[in-house]
């Protein structure tokens, strides 16, 4: 997998989770995402989504570039089905297939099917940092973590 691609899909998934490029970096998970994406949408749908968040990526209005989001991505009947499947990826660790009407106008693969790529994918998906907290039976919490409700950070308040 060429890094260019890497690093386009890490930029596209910054802006789709809202995590930093940073923390995806740490997941160890973008090579395989990548991979993921580009084998399940084609490679010239894959190529069009990268160009369209290349053209998202150039406003320089952050409320602009919202906007260019979710019309020229999430709402494109090509790019955003794909695009959503990866943020549910993310956060959840499991890809939910694209339709099989999707894949036959734009091509893919036709073996796609909803899946876990890699066992890392549950215990690094986003949702547990989003909730604070860390994955049931994998990651060390301390002693009787799960039996609070966990802590959900309020983004407008100072700690």
């Amino acid at each position: 997998m060429p890094n260019s691609e890497i690093d386009a899909i890490t930029a596209l998934s910054v802006d789709l989770t809202g995590f930093s490029a940073f923390h995806l970096r740490g997941t160890g998970l973008l090579e395989t995402y990548t991979q993921h994406l580009s084998t399940r949408m084609g490679s010239e749908a894959f190529g069009r989504l990268i160009a369209a968040h290349a053209e998202v990526s150039a406003a320089t209005d952050p409320a602009a570039s919202k906007r260019a989001m979710r019309h020229l991505i999430l709402s494109d009947p090509c790019l955003g089905p794909p695009a959503r499947s990866l943020l549910k990826l993310w956060y959840v660790g499991v890809w939910h297939a694209l339709a099989a009407e999707w894949h036959g106008r734009y091509g893919g693969a036709l073996n796609d099917v909803d899946g876990v790529p890699c066992a890392a994918s549950y215990t690094e998906g986003l949702l547990w940092p989003a909730i604070g907290t860390n994955p049931a039976g994998v990651k060390a919490q301390g002693y009787a973590m799960w039996a609070r409700p966990p802590r959900i950070p309020n983004p407008n308040q100072e700690i």
